[in-house]
């Protein structure tokens, strides 16, 4: 099944590694060594331009690991997940 992001931005939602508020995880020097490097090898895809308030780390076999940018809280997003998995169980 699809994770709606934001704007016009779905993913599938197995290809989820984890879904992080930045506010709680950037305060990690690692959080944001990795977002850092992320950024500077292009795997970094903002999905609107408003505040940012989660990063959704992915993987997928054909595009490889790319963090998504999204201005939709952590807690919307897991709500929106459980949703989607108790539905098509």
């Amino acid at each position: 099944m699809y994770l709606h992001l934001g704007q016009e931005t779905v993913i599938m939602q197995d290809d989820i590694i984890g879904i992080f508020d930045l506010d709680n995880t950037t305060v990690s020097k690692a959080t944001r060594d990795y977002l850092a490097v992320a950024e500077k090898n292009k795997q970094v895809i903002n999905v609107s331009f408003e505040l940012p308030k989660t990063f959704i780390l992915t993987n997928n076999k054909v595009e490889g690991n790319k963090v998504y940018i999204s201005q939709i809280s952590s807690s919307t997003l897991l709500k929106r997940a459980a949703n989607i998995y108790e539905n098509n169980k």
